[in-house]
């Protein structure tokens, strides 16, 4: 049976701790509802009412233009051990990319990892657990180190050329630039 909750709790902070992945999924009107899979140590427990989850660069940037467009997103985390149980932040977040305001005081909770282009910033709403009867057992085998290689491995002006016209969602919606900016480069601010 379905719980809710104004806030997270330690319970709920131990819980998600424990995951190794979780999900996101965010839509706006008219579009497509995304949902995409997140790993590596990314998500931040800022407060019982604020999480922050550190992103990279990948497929495309769809969060990031639903949030500018309708604000709305859900985290999803799955206990894949005992016990059993599903857990929901529903949310508004909003996307925060290294020359905006508020940039430092939240990348200072996390290890920027090669290929981050932003973070969200998201006020939680509430919180719902379930049971989770239905979500099956399994063990991590490993992360794949894929993305961070390839990012790793990335010209910085290569990959802000080549994503600075991404500037849309799939289905055309505004997406705010996360070209990625060099320490120290003025240069690579976009305009």
């Amino acid at each position: 049976m379905a719980e809710f909750f104004d806030a997270l709790t330690e319970d709920h902070a131990a819980m998600i701790a424990g995951q190794p992945v979780f999900f996101v999924a965010t839509a706006a009107p008219d579009s497509r509802i995304n949902l995409s899979p997140k790993g590596y140590d990314c998500l931040r427990i800022l407060s019982p009412t604020r999480v922050a989850w550190l992103d990279l660069g990948g497929s495309g940037n769809e969060t990031n233009a639903h949030l500018l467009a309708d604000g709305r997103i859900t985290l999803m985390f799955c206990n894949f051990r005992q016990p059993a149980q599903v857990l929901r932040i529903y949310g508004r977040g909003e996307p925060v990319v290294p020359w905006d305001r508020g940039w430092e005081e939240l990348a200072a909770h996390f290890t920027l990892l090669p290929g981050t282009r932003q973070i969200f910033d998201i006020a939680v709403d509430s919180v719902q657990t379930s049971c989770g009867y239905g979500v099956p057992l399994m063990t991590l085998e490993r992360e794949r180190p894929t993305l961070l290689k390839h990012h790793a491995r990335a010209d910085p002006m290569e990959w802000a050329g080549k994503y600075r016209t991404r500037r849309t969602s799939i289905d055309g919606l505004t997406a705010k630039t996360t070209d990625r900016y060099i320490a120290g480069d003025p240069a690579t601010i976009p305009e």
